[in-house]
C-alpha cells in the first residue's frame, strides 16, 4: 500500500496490553502493507528506556512504493489489565476525533479495495465511489486515516513537487518533504497552537539578507506559524519592545531586490554579558518566541549558540526572581537556534559559500573592469584592495574572473625576500608582450610568509621605485557590500531561508543547533559550532605558518580556481612545459548561440595550452568557417588577454554541426593535424561531439581526445548541472524583471507577462521566477492548461484585492518560450487583461537576446577558466594513456555538485539525454518550481 505520512513524523510508537491485541495489531499493520524488520525481546535489548514489563518488540516499516516515505511503527507490549476495544459504533464520523497515523495516498480507491479484501471495517468520506478521506480503526482503537490532500485538516494544500528534494538537502523525495510541512502547518493548526519563529541579521550586512528574511517569514507563515523580525540585531533583541516585531505576508513585498538589510544590524555589548542575554531571554519569552533564526557571521552565530546553551539556566533565573510564572517558565524550557551565514568574504568552512559572497565579487569585478579601460588608456598600474581579513576567496575569484596579473592572499601568502622580484619579473614579461595595464589584487588581510602584512601601498612603492610605473592604489572598502544581490545570492537566500524554518520547526532539545549550508547545489544542514571551530581553525592555522592546512580548510573550489589562476597567468615558462613527444595542437571551436562565458574559456584554454607547449588553434565561425572557408588560426597569449571580461563569442559561433560533411571535417583534421578538439557550446555542441565520437569507425581522424565545455544560458546540456552563461543569463533576467517590476508597482495594478528564452528547458523561467518573486511560472516541462490559467487568475485576483491601494502591488509572471503553442505571451496577458473586469491590466515584455547578458557574470567567469584547464588537463591525460580511440576520450566537462566530473558523451546520450527535447532526464532544479508558488502565496485546491 503506497502511503507517505502527512503529520511530518516519521516513527509512532503503539502500546498493547496483552498478547491477543498485540498479534492483532501485529496483523492489521501487515495487511496494511507495513513490513516487520525487526524484533526484540527485553534479553536482546541493552536500552535502559526499554520497559522492563515489555516481553515482545516489533518494528514495522512502510512497504509502499513511489510515494511512500521512511514511516516507521514501534510495536510494544506492555502487559495491563485495561483493554481497548474497537469501537462500534458507525453512526457518527471517526474523522471528527485526532488521527493516530494518517498517510497520503493519490489512490484512494485502490485502498478501499485493499481495506475490503482484508475485510476492515472502514469510513469512507465524503462517499466510496469517490473518497478524498478513509478512516480505519486498529485494534488499539487508534485511528488511522488516509487522505488524497496533503493537508486534510484545511480547505487548501500543494500539490505535491515533481522530482528529486534538493532545498532540503535530505536524501528523501521532494514529495514527502512537501508533505511534512503541510503535516506540520495542518497539526498546529488543529491543536489551536501557532509557532513563532523570529528572524534577525546581525554583524556585518551582506546582500541577500533581505531576501532571508522575505524567505523565513513568508515560509514559517505558509507552515502556519508567527513570524516576527528583530531588528537592529542583538541589540533589538536586548531592548525588546517595538524591536520585536510581527511581519505579516506583504510586510516583506518586494525585499528581493533590496541591498542590506532593511530590519538593520547594529553591535551590542550588552549581549556579550549574561545580564544582557538574560535581558533578550525575557523579551522572548514575553513575545513568545522560542525559535530564532539568525543570519551573520561566524561571531553572531557563536553569539546565538552560546544564548541557547544558556537559555535552560537564564529562564531558571526568570522564573526563580518572579519575572515569569512557572507555567510559563515550562512552555519556554528550549530555545530553537537555526544560524545562516551571511558574510561577504565567504570565510565560513562547511560550506561552499556565504550569502553576499558573489554580490560583493560583482561590485569588485564591475569596478575592476572599469579600472581596466582607464588603466589601459594611460599605460597605468593599479593596486585594488579588496575585503578579506582571513580569506582570500574574494581576492583570487576576482583576480581570476578580471585576468589580473599578480594576487595577494592571506591562506598563500608571498614568499619573504621572493615576492618583491616574482611579481616585478612578471610584469615586466607582460609589459613586453605588449600589454597596456597592470592590475594587481591584494586582500586585505595579505601577509607575507613571516606574517609580516603586506599593504596596498607597498605594492605601489614597489612597482613606482623598481619598474617606475604610473602607480595608483584603489581600496574598494564598503562599496563591496552594496547594491542589490545578485541572482545567485537571491536563490541562496531563498533556499537556506526555507531550510532554515524546517530545521527550526524539527529541532528538538537535543538536536545540536545547525548551520544551513551549500554543497553543490545541495542545501544541508551542518553542526553549527564544529563549523565556527573549523572556520577558526584557518586562522589559527595562518598563525601557526601551516599555510598548506589553512588551504585544506577552505572548500574545495578555492584550491581549483587559484589554480586556475596561476596556469593562465603564467606566461610560456619552459619549466612547465610537457615534453616535446607530448605536446599538442589543440583546436578550440565554438558551437550554438552565444553564452557569457565562452571567451573566457578560449582565453582559459589558450593560456594553458601555450604554458604546457601546446599549440591553441582557433576554429572560426563554427563548422560551417571551418569547412568553407578554413577559418583556422593560431592563437597567442596577448591575443586573449582581454577575452574573459567580453561577452558572445569572439571567434564566431553557429549551430552548424560536423555532419554538413563528415568526411571533410575529417580531411580538415588531419590537413590541420589536430590532435585534440575543445568545443564550448550548447546542445548542438553536445550533438556535434556525439557525432564525431560515433564516426571514429570509419574516420581514423577523429580517434583523438575530445572535450566540450557546457555553454548555454538554457543550461539543457545533460552531463552537467551548469553550463557556462546560465549564471549570466539569469541576472540578465533579474535585472530586466527588477525594473518592469518596477514599472508594475508604480502603476499598482499592472500584470507583466514576461516571455522568456531557455528553449524546451524551464531552468531560467524557474530560477528567473523564484529570484524575482514572480507569481506564476510557466515552463515546458509542465506545460500550460486553462486550469492553470484559472487558478493564477483568481490568485491575483484575491492579491489586487487584498493590495488594494498599497505600493509595490505589480505582479510579475515568467512564461518559457515554448511552453506552449496555443497559450503564447500575447494570449495570456489577453486573457488575464479580459478577466480582470478592469480591476487591473497586463502587459508582455520580452527581453528577448538581452538574456545572453553583455559582460559574463563572475561565476561564469570562474567557472570558465576552471572548466577549461581541467580540459587540457584531460587531453593530456588520454593522449599519454593512448585513449584517443576510446569512447572514454570524448566527454561533456561538467560541474557535479562541487567537482568537476567527466562524462562519456555516448553514456551521457543513452542515460541522461532528452535528445528529441533537447533537455537532460532529471533536472535538479525541478522542485523549486513548488517554492515559487509557496512564496507566492498560492495555494491549490483538490
Amino acid at each position: 500500500m503506497s502511503g507517505s505520512q502527512v503529520h511530518g513524523i516519521s516513527c509512532f510508537s503503539l502500546v498493547a496490553p496483552n498478547d491477543e491485541t498485540y498479534d492483532a495489531t501485529l496483523d492489521f499493520y501487515t495487511k496494511l502493507g507495513f513490513t516487520k524488520v525487526a524484533n526484540f525481546g527485553v534479553s536482546d535489548r541493552s536500552d535502559d528506556n526499554v520497559c522492563t514489563d515489555s516481553v515482545r518488540e516489533d518494528w514495522l516499516y512502510s512497504a509502499g512504493a513511489g510515494e511512500a516515505s521512511n514511516i516507521t511503527l514501534k510495536l510494544r507490549l506492555v502487559p495491563s489489565e485495561i483493554t481497548l476495544a474497537p469501537s462500534e459504533s458507525t453512526a457518527t464520523e471517526w474523522r471528527g476525533q485526532k488521527a493516530a497515523v494518517v498517510l497520503y495516498s493519490a489512490d484512494l480507491s485502490a485502498i478501499t479495495k485493499q481495506l475490503d479484501a482484508a475485510e476492515i471495517a472502514y469510513q469512507a468520506l465524503p462517499n466510496e465511489k469517490n473518497p478524498s478521506e478513509v478512516y480505519v480503526r486498529d485494534p488499539l482503537n487508534s485511528l488511522v486515516g488516509f487522505s488524497k490532500r496533503l493537508n486534510p485538516f484545511a480547505h487548501s494544500s500543494i500539490k505535491p513537487p515533481v522530482g528529486s528534494d534538493v532545498v532540503s538537502g535530505i536524501a528523501t523525495p521532494a514529495t514527502h518533504e512537501a508533505i511534512n510541512r503541510a503535516a506540520a502547518t495542518a497539526s498546529a493548526k488543529a491543536a489551536g497552537i501557532k509557532k513563532k519563529i523570529a528572524v534577525m541579521t546581525s554583524g556585518g550586512d551582506s546582500p541577500g539578507m533581505n531576501a532571508v528574511v522575505r524567505a523565513v517569514v513568508r515560509y514559517a507563515i505558509h507552515r502556519g506559524c508567527d513570524a516576527f523580525a528583530i531588528y537592529e540585531g542583538y541589540e533589538g533583541l536586548v531592548q525588546g519592545g517595538d524591536m520585536i516585531r510581527q511581519m505579516q505576508w506583504g510586510d516583506v513585498r518586494g525585499w528581493l531586490a533590496e541591498g542590506g538589510t532593511l530590519i538593520g544590524t547594529a553591535r551590542c555589548m550588552a549581549f556579550r554579558e549574561r545580564a544582557g542575554r538574560l535581558r533578550a531571554a525575557k523579551n522572548l519569552i514575553a513575545a513568545g518566541i522560542d525559535s530564532l533564526i539568525v543570519c551573520g557571521g561566524d561571531g553572531s552565530l557563536t553569539g546565538a549558540d552560546l544564548f541557547r546553551s544558556e537559555w535552560p539556566s537564564l529562564v531558571q533565573e526568570l522564573e526563580d526572581t518572579q519575572a515569569i510564572t512557572k507555567e510559563t517558565a515550562d512552555l519556554y524550557r528550549h530555545l530553537t537556534i537555526v544560524g545562516l551565514v551571511g558574510s561577504i568574504d565567504n570565510d565560513m568552512s562547511s560550506t561552499d559559500v556565504t550569502i553576499g559572497a558573489f554580490s560583493s565579487l560583482h561590485r569588485i569585478c564591475e569596478s575592476v573592469d572599469s579600472i581596466s579601460s582607464t588603466a589601459i588608456s594611460h599605460s597605468r598600474a593599479f593596486v585594488v584592495e579588496v575585503m578579506g581579513r582571513h580569506c582570500g576567496w574574494l581576492a583570487v575569484l576576482a583576480a581570476l574572473a578580471t585576468g589580473a596579473d599578480f594576487v595577494f592572499i592571506p591562506e598563500k601568502p608571498a614568499e619573504v625576500g621572493k615576492w618583491q622580484d616574482e611579481m616585478c619579473n612578471a610584469l615586466q614579461t607582460f609589459r613586453r608582450l605588449g600589454k597596456r595595464k597592470s592590475i594587481i589584487i591584494v586582500a586585505e588581510g595579505a601577509i607575507d610568509s613571516e606574517l609580516k602584512p603586506i599593504s596596498a601601498e607597498d605594492i605601489k612603492n614597489l612597482l613606482v621605485d623598481r619598474l617606475h610605473l604610473d602607480t595608483r592604489v584603489t581600496t574598494l572598502g564598503h562599496v563591496q557590500r552594496g547594491g542589490v544581490p545578485c541572482a545567485y545570492d537571491r536563490m541562496l537566500a531563498t533556499l537556506q531561508g526555507v531550510d532554515a524554518v524546517d530545521a527550526a520547526l524539527a529541532s528538538t532539545p537535543e538536536t545540536p543547533s545547525p548551520m544551513i549550508a551549500i554543497n553543490g547545489n545541495k542545501i544541508n544542514r551542518k553542526p553549527l559550532m564544529e563549523a565556527v571551530k573549523l572556520t577558526h581553525q584557518v586562522a589559527e592555522a595562518i598563525e601557526a605558518k601551516k599555510f598548506a592546512h589553512a588551504m585544506e580548510l577552505r572548500d574545495p573550489e578555492f584550491a581549483d580556481y587559484l589554480d586556475a589562476w596561476v596556469g593562465t597567468t603564467l606566461v610560456e615558462d619552459e619549466t612547465h612545459f610537457v615534453p616535446k613527444d607530448q605536446r599538442m595542437r589543440v583546436a578550440i571551436i565554438h558551437v550554438g548561440a552565444p553564452a557569457g562565458g565562452m571567451n573566457a574559456a578560449t582565453r582559459a584554454a589558450v593560456r594553458y595550452c601555450l604554458n604546457r607547449g601546446h599549440t591553441p588553434l582557433a576554429i572560426d565561425n563554427g563548422f560551417s568557417g571551418f569547412l568553407r572557408h578554413d577559418s583556422i588560426h593560431e592563437l597567442s597569449w596577448l591575443d586573449v588577454d582581454e577575452w574573459c571580461i567580453r561577452g558572445g563569442s569572439e571567434i564566431g559561433t553557429n549551430r552548424d554541426t560536423p555532419d554538413l560533411d563528415m568526411g571533410l571535417t575529417a580531411f580538415k583534421f588531419q590537413q590541420y593535424q589536430i590532435d585534440a578538439l575543445l568545443i564550448v557550446g550548447g546542445f548542438e555542441a553536445f550533438t556535434a561531439l556525439s557525432q564525431l565520437e560515433q564516426a571514429r569507425a570509419n574516420y581514423p581522424a577523429f580517434r583523438i581526445p575530445m572535450a566540450i565545455i557546457p555553454a548555454t544560458i538554457s543550461n539543457n546540456v545533460p552531463g552537467t548541472e551548469f553550463s557556462l552563461g546560465c549564471d549570466t543569463s539569469l541576472n540578465a533576467v533579474m535585472t530586466y524583471c527588477d525594473a518592469i517590476k518596477q514599472s508594475a508597482s508604480a502603476s499598482r495594478r499592472r500584470v507583466f507577462v514576461c516571455e522568456v528564452q531557455g528553449g524546451r528547458s524551464g531552468y531560467v523561467t524557474t530560477v528567473g521566477g523564484l529570484i524575482t518573486g514572480a507569481s506564476s511560472i510557466y515552463t515546458p516541462e509542465d506545460g500550460i492548461s486553462l486550469d492553470m490559467l484559472r487558478r493564477d487568475i483568481d490568485h491575483l485576483k484575491q492579491s489586487f484585492a487584498l493590495e488594494a491601494g498599497r505600493n509595490r502591488a505589480g505582479k510579475l509572471i515568467l512564461r518559457n518560450e515554448t511552453a506552449s503553442s496555443v497559450y503564447t505571451t500575447e494570449v495570456i496577458a489577453n486573457i488575464i487583461r479580459e478577466e480582470a473586469h478592469q480591476r487591473f491590466s497586463a502587459r508582455t515584455a520580452v527581453p528577448g537576446h538581452v538574456q545572453q547578458g553583455g559582460n559574463p557574470s563572475p561565476m561564469d567567469r570562474a567557472r570558465a577558466a576552471r572548466l577549461a584547464m581541467r580540459a587540457i588537463r584531460f587531453f593530456e591525460s588520454a593522449r599519454n594513456n593512448g585513449l584517443g580511440a576510446d569512447s572514454s576520450s570524448a566527454v561533456v566537462i561538467g560541474i557535479r555538485g562541487a567537482g568537476v566530473s567527466f562524462s562519456p558523451v555516448e553514456e551521457v546520450e543513452n542515460n541522461e539525454a532528452e535528445i528529441e527535447l533537447r533537455r537532460p532526464k532529471n533536472a535538479w532544479w525541478r522542485s523549486m518550481h513548488e517554492l515559487v508558488n509557496v512564496l507566492a502565496g498560492k495555494t491549490f485546491s483538490d
